[in-house]
């Protein structure tokens, strides 16, 4: 028998990968050849351990238009410290030139924004309800958060003025060097932007605002039926024209766009968001602790419905006139971080790393530190001819191999030394549904073992288990496999890049933000590192690591390569 493998397809690999995996979740499974006798085969397993190097790397100036969801709050990690998101959004008009009619009056204004939620049941009470759980809120849901909502005066433009024709402008985070670190800033490009100096008409105050899982009860009046109805949880306020202390709120949408009725700023979406430029939601800390929620100002029914009644006094009749959330949407943030962030140790690696979200911190893998460390993978994987060249397989083109992949892996654990672990407000482990999410670093998608990893599902913490893996409760340890990535590496002499790697709330959510005036290699990350408000502490790669597990390996980040070899005659 001739000693050599050809490179196998990759589908032959990932079946044979999948139904491992689905055996028997181990590290590695041994696959030898029971009839023959483990004596008998031609070929063995086994695994080594790579060096690889993993530093710190700080995030600033982060794209915060675009972004999937946006968060609204204040959310005091335990390990980080503080951090208050608050939003910027333009608002258009679903309809224009709307003609109000005769003696137009509101009835009443209703600001809807959504919660993202899940179903849980029925309510034992009524029937007709179902009560939920809310996905994504984060810190202590019963510690109230002061919220104002203000007419926001700064026009957010569409388009960068200073770049290519029709260039989109993108709005940066700033959370460093602020003149007032209780205002909100961002960066356009060129200058700074202090939302808190364009403050119109305050809408809404609450000093006491807390996000409620509850569904909301609505009541539908009509001339003949009343009708009560329920929906979602969401941000719902209402002003109505009968309460007295709603009278200024009713005056303001009365002469801001009722009042309107034929003016040009109603006609088309450039002349409205020139003219309303929009609302500013402002979080703001009571106290030590608070609650942050994530916004879905993209759902169907998040809107400003302005319901009103016109028509002679014998004949009136009611309409309403909806402003959706499109347009530019900002997050902004201000960090008080107890942790400081700062990059990493290029050369050596660093002992610890931090991923934070929202401008917070990632790390970067370097799977092969020198050209030499990587020369020195393909020599130990690749077939060599009498004069030490790679042999290329001339009916494929690929590179013909003496040991074929069967998994690799990126072990990484949590630092419990520096994880203070506390309970959530469910009772559940802090860190229990933290998910890392590796991308590439270079072109700024994710990996090849991400693209065919067919185990992708609506809920986040069971979706790409094969190439993200789950957290291990009991350990802290997640897996990370890479092995198509190696494989194309071996096989096709593809780019090696580097890896990066953040903490996620949503391992779906593929999007990229990208940061202002990059000087290094991470020029975006991923949208959903930014809107996952937590941070974990990992072991780095460094050789001052001596930690141990229960297993007795050394907790240190590593890659595991697990292979099978033809054995010589």
């Amino acid at each position: 028998m001739k000693k050599t493998f050809k490179a196998l397809k990759y589908a032959t690999v990932f079946l044979l990968f999948l139904a491992s995996f689905i055996a028997c979740d181990k590290d590695f499974n041994v696959i030898e050849s029971d009839v023959l006798g483990k004596d008998n085969a031609n070929f063995f397993t086994d695994s080594l351990v790579l060096p690889i190097s993993a530093y710190n790397k700080k995030l600033e100036a982060l794209q915060i238009n675009n972004l999937p969801s946006n968060l609204l709050g204040v959310f005091d990690d335990p390990d980080y410290g503080k951090t208050t998101a608050s939003i910027v959004t333009q608002l258009t008009p679903t309809s224009f030139d709307e003609d109000f009619g005769i003696n137009p009056a509101i009835d009443s204004v209703v600001i809807h924004i959504p919660y993202f939620n899940t179903v849980t049941g029925t309510d034992t009470n009524n029937s007709s309800a179902s009560t939920y759980s809310l996905d994504s809120v984060y810190g202590n849901v019963d510690a109230p958060i002061k919220l104002t909502i203000y007419q926001n005066n700064y026009f957010l433009r569409d388009f960068d003025p200073s770049g290519e024709i029709n260039s989109i402008q993108n709005y940066f985070s700033k959370t460093e060097e602020l003149i007032d670190p209780t205002r909100n800033y961002a960066l356009n490009g060129s200058q700074t932007i202090d939302f808190d100096n364009h403050l119109g008409e305050i809408i809404y105050e609450n000093d006491a605002f807390r996000a409620k899982a509850e569904a909301i009860e609505l009541w539908v009046v009509s001339s003949t039926d009343t009708v009560k109805t329920f929906v979602a949880p969401a941000l719902r306020i209402s002003f109505d024209s009968e309460i007295d202390d709603d009278a200024d709120e009713i005056a303001f949408w009365q002469q801001t766009i009722i009042e309107k009725n034929g003016d040009p700023v109603l006609s088309n979406a450039n002349n409205f968001r020139n003219y309303f430029r929009g609302l500013y939601f402002k979080a703001e800390a009571i106290g030590s602790d608070g609650n942050m929620i994530l916004m879905n100002l993209g759902a169907a029914d998040a809107n400003v419905t302005i319901y009103y009644t016109k028509g002679e006094e014998a004949e009136r009749t009611q309409d309403s006139y909806v402003l959706n959330f499109n347009g530019n949407i900002l997050n902004t943030f201000i960090n008080d971080f107890s942790i400081p962030l700062e990059d990493g140790d290029k050369d050596n690696g660093d002992e610890t790393l931090y991923l934070k979200g929202l401008e917070g911190s990632m790390a970067v893998v370097d799977l092969f530190p020198t050209d030499e460390a990587l020369e020195d993978f393909k020599n130990n994987f690749r077939q060599t001819d009498d004069n030490d060249e790679f042999i290329i397989d001339k009916t494929t083109g690929l590179f013909l191999l003496k040991k074929l992949i069967n998994e690799a892996q990126l072990v990484i654990y949590e630092d419990d030394n520096m994880l203070t672990n506390p309970t959530d407000e469910n009772g559940d482990v802090y860190h229990k549904y933290d998910r890392i999410y590796a991308y590439d670093i270079k072109n700024n998608i994710t990996t090849i073992d991400y693209q065919i990893d067919p185990t992708e599902s609506n809920v986040a913490l069971s979706s790409k288990i094969f190439s993200l893996g789950q957290r291990e409760e009991s350990t802290g340890k997640y897996k990370i496999r890479i092995t198509e990535h190696l494989n194309n590496i071996i096989q096709n002499d593809s780019t090696n890049y580097q890896l990066g790697l953040v903490l996620s709330n949503n391992v779906n959510v593929t999007s990229r933000a990208i940061t202002l005036n990059s000087t290094d290699d991470v020029t975006a990350v991923p949208t959903v590192s930014i809107i996952s408000p937590r941070g974990t502490i990992l072991y780095g790669s460094n050789d001052a690591i001596d930690a141990i597990d229960v297993n007795g390996e050394n907790k240190k980040l590593k890659l595991k390569v697990f292979f099978t070899e033809l054995k010589e005659n």
